[in-house]
């Protein structure tokens, strides 16, 4: 089970991510978006989302960083594993903090403000719940790295995350002595890698260029104008 969780699972749900956002963007373009709810209801959003995009996107680019990049890099660059490992608590806890305290006002607004929730999917709602989980999962584990501040399992992940891009058949191995918190967050992690493509998360994946050959206009008619 270890072995399919983090040495398949991962080529799975990355596949799904990829296949599924090409197929919803060439046949659905007009539900790739945010759709956001500021028209319905200004209160508490500005706070809210501030803090969770700021931490999530602080955090994101810091998992990206971190793990995928090559342990020779940090090496010539003089960043031992104990700093890189320490920063990562630091940095990641208060992205951590902020994000949560953020995704908790949004999740707040969306059940309790009549025009949000009327319009709010299960989706919308189920995904808000799971990136939570994920962020209380993530914070969690600094109790678990503070512990080993000499970056030794720190470089597990990094081998684990860098194996996995090289098809490496032995990355499953490379963590599977770390903390039951870690394997519980990459496996969430993962999940909502698989399913990213059919939330509204897509629009985290827009590239304002495309925008420029996408159709530009949808037709509405009245039900009288059909008949």
């Amino acid at each position: 089970m270890h072995n399919f969780l983090f040495g398949i699972y991962p080529y799975i749900a990355l596949t799904v991510l990829l296949v599924a956002s090409v197929i919803r963007y060439e046949r659905d373009p007009f539900t790739w978006k945010s759709s956001s709810s500021q028209l319905l209801s200004r209160k508490q959003l500005i706070l809210g989302s501030v803090l969770f995009h700021v931490g999530v996107l602080t955090i994101f680019a810091g998992h990206f960083i971190g793990l995928l990049t090559p342990i020779e890099v940090w090496d010539t660059l003089g960043v031992t594993h104990g700093a890189k490992q320490t920063l990562a608590v630091v940095a990641g806890g208060i992205a951590g903090i902020m994000a949560l305290v953020g995704g908790g006002i949004l999740l707040h607004r969306r059940l309790t403000e009549p025009h949000v929730r009327a319009t709010t999917t299960f989706a919308d709602t189920g995904i808000l719940v799971l990136l939570l989980l994920q962020l209380m999962l993530g914070v969690s584990t600094i109790f678990v790295s503070i512990q080993h501040l000499d970056g030794g399992e720190m470089v597990k992940f990094m081998a684990w995350a860098q194996g996995i891009f090289t098809f490496d058949s032995n990355a499953a191995s490379y963590i599977k002595d770390v903390s039951i918190i870690f394997k519980l967050h990459l496996f969430l992690g993962l999940t909502i890698f698989l399913l990213f493509p059919f939330t509204r998360l897509v629009h985290m994946l827009s590239f304002p260029a495309r925008y420029f050959w996408r159709p530009g206009y949808q037709i509405v008619r009245s039900r009288r104008t059909q008949r």
